[in-house]
């Protein structure tokens, strides 16, 4: 046994540090790496791959599992609970256990409730991770299967065509034409071209011309090859366990920071104010500091977090249930921030499903047999071997080989000396083959735009034939010829001087259901381009025929003649972008997103990846190209507009639930540690204790939990919605001072008409704050007039009352002496019930007035200017996930707007 194969065994079972480098395995021929990896051209069988699977494990580099501890931890670095353990820290110092004692039981309390549901959240992205699938074609049992990359194993044998992501370390045993973009890993922007035969050994990573790396993207041509390493093993694997997982933030991210950075400054502000009040006032020291910091988390709402993984774990849970996956939970908000929606034409607007029809001959002595065996001969499936596998292969290929006059072709009487696989530039892929008589024939196949450009005196009638086609909706594959006597390989030069033999036509229907979904989504604001490798009039025809109003149509040709000014013009006009390359779909986005607008593109192929990663938000399907996949953030079931309305209608739901939450804290937060901070300075007394007003504000953030599920009216669904701190803020200056205004109402009822001593004072000031701040959720959750015209969901109703009734009942509990409350006198409560209607009703009135201003309304509802967008480009690099063994390179946007009222 040669040294490479006792090394390359060992490995095998056991996965040691020092099994052999892959440049081992490149400088060593592929019959050696064959034995050495005991596999053989024939693949694995069945039984042998499962047995490597079991022992090797998962081709993963890391999953996404729910770890308990990682999020008991991220509870425990939040910096209000910190606050909390330093402020119960402080109290049992300093003697004061029972105050101790309370804040502990609020911290517990809410890192239990925290927890809780962003555990949840997290068990959602699992399940929705692992719902994400990636497909291998490898030789099992000595035929061509396609597999889950996850049970790659080495020694598998695997075959690559263009746009393949690779799924593990390989060594190649056979290629055509193979460039590899490898920049990921060795930073080269250019292209690498790829051999099967051995190098020089102790070459490095970026020279291992004989073996294609996970990770890296087939940019053009096709290759065999064998597995030699896979997951955390291979090249990329330790790369990707070494970088670790952080991404940067989404633009929604980006607000919760924003907000809370917010909440911080009138937190720090409020909190000095009342601690230097205080010692002017010749208060206890500590009395003043534990009073100071209990106001600072009391005007902060504490399960925000709790919150946002609640709604964000329940919208993903019913995408899913909508077949509508979300890679990453916060790319919920973006995907309901879309206006622009550019997507491609197959499988959207159409079935998806394409079938060959006929071939029609375009030239004398030419019979529609003859144009069919030349489609079948430019192909990229092997027919060499007697039986065909179209496995991997593109649709249009797939569909002429089903084709029923197929197998009469006599294709196999042809020997294939050469091949120019397809590629995204010249549109046409390119055949050499000798007939059983010995003639050589070029023969070339691709869009009839790119194959006339290289034929010779193409016939009018050729023209007016392909024309007739197009006006029909049919997609149309030229086929052209020539005798290539003395050629033994062929180069893109070579496709030249030849003759049109005629064109196969294929069918894709429009889809029944598009144009309702294409009036969904105009009802949701949203404008539909269609960005499409096929000719203008098909895409036209299309699009008449499902009553998409059309702005016009650019063509590739089009686009590159217009500067990026004037681009962006016509973008914007424009409705059908035809005949566009990769780089050409990317440039339009750009366009579209430098006048001000949330873009989405919806793609599914390899020349999509480009435009996927230049939207703010990338939009794929599970059947689409792993390149595609990994570069999008939503990943669609089912390849329909309709699916993709759902998402954008669950995204701006969850956005209007989360807001609801921030505008009834910070507006009554702020209005009640106002009041505390006021009364602190007048009172003689504190007028809560600090575990009180924790207490308070514990109970009033665990009422609204239920927020998630709440419903949300129609109207806030028509139009993206977006942070806007200036908004925030002006909402909270002004419902803000409404809930202190009750506040002082009641300080006077207690001290003036009851003559409360400072325990009843407490209790009495405690379930008023607490009746309203909790209850002014059902007038700030809508602009219609609350339970009449807009009631809230059975869970927010019953969690809100019940809180409420959990607060009244405190002062008579059995903890009212340790929580510091005496009972109250039977018509406070009807004081109370008489001051909460009237809060509720003055709350409304100000609503009425705040909502109708036009420059109070949110930046949420007002149209976006232009000049104002400004974006920001980030790499984002994502490791691998269950079903996604294959990394990626992400340029997400980060756009931040400029809006009135924002500093």
């Amino acid at each position: 046994m040669s040294d490479l194969t006792s090394k390359a065994t060992a490995s095998l079972s056991q996965n040691p540090p020092g099994a052999p480098p892959l440049a081992d395995f490149a400088s060593t021929s592929a019959e050696e790496v064959l034995s050495a990896l005991g596999s053989t051209a024939a693949g694995l069988s069945g039984v042998e791959a499962a047995r490597r699977l079991a022992e090797t494990g998962p081709n993963a580099v890391r999953t996404h599992k729910a770890g308990p501890l990682s999020v008991f931890g991220r509870q425990l670095r939040s910096p209000i609970l910190i606050l909390l353990i330093v402020t119960a820290a402080l109290s049992l110092l300093l003697g004061d256990v029972t105050n101790s004692i309370v804040i502990g039981v609020i911290l517990l309390a809410s890192v239990g409730l925290g927890f809780s549901n962003e555990y949840r959240a997290e068990l959602a992205a699992e399940a929705l991770h692992s719902r994400v699938t990636h497909k291998a074609v490898a030789v099992r049992d000595g035929a061509l299967v396609e597999i889950d990359v996850v049970d790659v194993v080495p020694g598998d044998i695997l075959h690559l065509s263009l746009g393949a992501v690779v799924p593990a370390d390989i060594r190649l045993l056979s290629c055509e034409d193979l460039l590899c973009d490898e920049s990921i890993l060795t930073g080269e922007s250019l292209p690498v071209d790829k051999s099967p035969d051995p190098i020089p050994g102790g070459a490095a990573l970026g020279d291992l011309s004989s073996c294609v790396l996970m990770g890296t993207v087939v940019q053009s041509g096709s290759c065999a090859g064998v597995v030699v390493y896979t997951g955390a093993h291979a090249e990329f694997g330790r790369i990707a366990l070494g970088l670790g997982t952080r991404q940067p933030q989404t633009e929604f991210e980006l607000g919760l920071r924003r907000f809370s950075m917010l909440l911080l400054q009138v937190a720090i502000g409020l909190t000095t104010l009342i601690f230097v009040a205080n010692l002017l006032l010749q208060r206890p020291l500590l009395e003043s500091l534990l009073f100071s910091l209990a106001i600072a988390v009391g005007i902060t709402p504490q399960l925000l977090p709790a919150v946002v993984s609640t709604s964000l774990a329940t919208g993903t849970r019913e995408l899913a249930k909508r077949k509508v996956l979300v890679k990453r939970l916060v790319s919920i908000e973006d995907l309901g921030d879309m206006d622009v929606l550019v997507t491609d034409k197959t499988g959207t607007l159409t079935e998806g499903k394409i079938s060959f029809t006929t071939a029609i001959p375009a030239a004398p002595h030419v019979q529609a047999g003859d144009v069919l065996r030349f489609g079948l001969l430019a192909t990229e499936v092997d027919y060499s071997a007697g039986t065909v596998s179209t496995v991997g292969q593109n649709p249009l290929d797939i569909a002429v080989w089903a084709s029923p006059d197929a197998a009469a072709s006599r294709v196999s009487e042809y020997t294939r000396l050469d091949v120019i696989p397809f590629d995204h530039e010249r549109r046409m892929t390119s055949v050499l083959v000798r007939d059983s008589a010995g003639t050589v024939t070029l023969v070339t196949k691709g869009s009839p735009e790119d194959v006339l450009r290289v034929c010779r005196d193409v016939a009018p009638a050729a023209r007016h034939l392909l024309d007739q086609q197009y006006e029909k909706g049919s997609r149309v594959v030229a086929v052209a010829t020539r005798t290539a006597a003395g050629l033994t390989g062929i180069r893109p030069a070579d496709e030249t001087d030849l003759t049109l033999a005629g064109f196969l036509i294929f069918l894709d229907r429009p889809k029944e259901s598009a144009r309702v979904s294409l009036k969904r989504l105009e009802t949701l604001g949203i404008s539909v381009k269609i960005a499409t490798g096929d000719n203008a009039r098909v895409a036209e025809k299309v699009c008449g025929d499902l009553g998409l109003e059309s702005g016009g149509t650019l063509t590739g040709g089009e686009i590159d003649a217009l500067t990026d000014a004037e681009l962006a013009v016509r973008a914007e006009e424009a409705s059908i972008f035809a005949r566009v390359s990769p780089e050409q779909k990317s440039r339009l986005i750009h366009a579209l997103r430098a006048n001000g607008r949330a873009v989405g593109f919806l793609g599914d192929g390899v020349n999509d990846a480009l435009a996927l990663h230049g939207a703010d938000i990338g939009i794929s399907v599970d059947s689409a190209t792993d390149v595609a996949k990994d570069a999008a953030d939503v990943v669609l079931l089912d390849k329909d507009l309709g699916v993709l309305a759902d998402g954008v209608m669950e995204g701006r739901r969850i956005f209007a639930n989360t807001i609801k939450y921030v505008l009834m804290g910070t507006s009554s937060n702020f209005g009640n540690m106002f009041s505390a901070a006021t009364a602190s300075v007048v009172l003689s007394f504190l007028p809560m204790l600090p575990g009180q007003i924790l207490l308070n504000n514990l109970l009033y953030d665990a009422g609204q939990l239920a927020i998630p599920g709440d419903r949300v009216d129609k109207e806030q669904l028509l139009a993206p919605s977006h942070w806007d701190i200036g908004y925030i803020r002006r909402f909270m200056f002004l419902f803000g001072p409404i809930s202190s205004l009750f506040d002082f109402a009641t300080f006077a009822l207690m001290l003036l008409v009851f003559q409360a001593a400072p325990g009843e004072f407490r209790a009495g000031w405690f379930i008023e704050s607490l009746a309203t701040q909790t209850l002014i959720i059902f007038a700030i959750r809508t602009r219609r007039v609350p339970f009449l015209r807009s009631r809230a969901s059975r869970g927010l109703t019953l969690s809100a009352f019940s809180v409420v009734a959990i607060g009244m009942y405190l002062p008579f509990s059995p903890l009212a002496g340790v929580l510091g409350f005496d009972p109250l006198p039977l018509p406070f409560f009807l004081a109370l019930a008489g001051m909460t209607v009237l809060y509720l009703v003055l709350v409304e009135f100000a609503k009425q007035w705040f909502f109708s201003r036009p420059a109070q309304q949110p930046a949420a509802t007002r149209q976006r200017v232009s000049s104002h967008h400004l974006a920001r480009r980030a790499a984002r690099f994502s490791v691998v996930e269950p079903g996604a063994v294959v990394a990626r390179r992400r340029s997400a946007t980060r756009r931040r707007r400029a809006r009135a009222g924002r500093k």
